[in-house]
């Protein structure tokens, strides 16, 4: 039996953890935080969940292959999780309405055979949506809660026998051919056969001085929560950049942005207020309506959108599950994968 330590508890991490246990390894995984915690800066809790890239007519392949995988693999992972811990991620499908131009879109979705169905203005007038043009629906796009599905992986990694190690930061690794060791902050040594990095924006300062070429840096998002009007929204809502999206509880997810601005995980006002803005003139029932949270999250940004899922090219024990951009919680199951074939050969 292999032993592997996972470096990163987000869902990537915690994906990729939970189905090495399931291949018949000891699995130990290292989070500089507490899994499942919502704190600041961790991506993983604060994303608005949606299932597809936002446009994924303008991405390249890769992103559009591991997420249309992710997507198909969540409706099973989220009825076993609901079945072995309890915690509900709370898989849904929702649909995703497009406003403005839908030509790129409804060429991408015909070419996919990806299902839409066209909504005439007077709809969006009937459900609050701010918008004097047919829209075009996709019907099959889905969404979870990015924080329950955290909480159900942590317990399902300690029903299947991972060791959690939390509150543990390690140091940046130096060159070598091999690792056997690798040691924390505080002096601690993990000793294990093989180590995968999935530590999303912070990959980049664990490996910096190794040869692997890892374009990575953090990308904050703010997003706003409010509490949804009585004429609730039947369907996410993207428009230019920004969404919508509705959760089965009655609440709303209004963002984000996409901001360099290093590993500065504080929000700003001057945000809070475009975000504001762009909400209620899609929604104007959101006029008025008070903000109940105000967050963000480091995005492992990378160009393209395209994560490094391969082994270390000069350390042959070192694997790496790292760099998914905005897209970690819709590729994490296709990722999770491919890892664990890699690691197979």
């Amino acid at each position: 039996m292999r032993h592997i330590v996972v470096i990163g508890g987000g869902i990537v991490g915690c994906m990729t953890a939970l189905g090495l246990s399931k291949h018949g390894h000891r699995v130990t995984i290292v989070e500089r935080n507490q899994i499942a915690a919502q704190t600041s800066g961790e991506s993983s809790w604060a994303g608005a969940g949606i299932l597809l890239p936002l446009l994924p007519w303008m991405y390249k392949d890769e992103v559009n292959q591991l997420s249309q995988r992710g997507a198909a693999l969540y409706p099973a992972i989220c009825q076993q999780l609901l079945a072995e811990t309890g915690i509900d991620p709370e898989y849904t499908i929702s649909g995703m309405l497009l406003l403005g131009d839908r030509t790129p879109a409804q060429a991408w979705c015909t070419q996919q055979q990806y299902p839409t169905q066209n909504v005439p203005a007077e709809q969006n007038s009937r459900w609050g949506i701010n918008c004097l043009e047919d829209s075009l629906l996709l019907s099959a796009v889905a969404q979870l809660r990015p924080p329950n599905l955290l909480q159900a992986l942590r317990a399902a990694l300690l029903r299947n026998g991972v060791k959690l190690l939390e509150h543990t930061e390690l140091l940046p690794l130096m060159p070598t051919q091999q690792i056997n060791t690798w040691a924390s902050t505080t002096g601690e040594v993990l000793e294990a056969d093989t180590f995968v990095v999935t530590s999303g924006a912070w990959s980049f300062d664990l490996l910096k001085n190794t040869t692997a070429q890892l374009d990575i840096k953090p990308m904050r998002g703010q997003i706003l929560l409010y509490k949804q009007p009585a004429q609730t929204l039947p369907h996410i809502v993207y428009s230019d950049g920004f969404y919508l999206v509705p959760r089965r509880d009655g609440y709303l997810l209004a963002g984000s942005t996409l901001e360099d601005v290093g590993f500065d995980t504080s929000t700003t006002e001057l945000v809070k207020q475009e975000l504001q803005a762009k909400a209620e003139a899609i929604y104007p029932s959101l006029k008025n309506t008070p903000i109940i949270k105000h967050w963000s999250g480091l995005r492992p940004g990378t160009p393209d959108n395209i994560p490094t899922i391969a082994a270390h090219p000069t350390i042959k024990n070192l694997y790496l599950n790292t760099g998914h951009f905005r897209y970690g919680l819709t590729m994490a199951p296709a990722s999770a994968e491919r890892l664990a074939d890699l690691i197979r050969l």
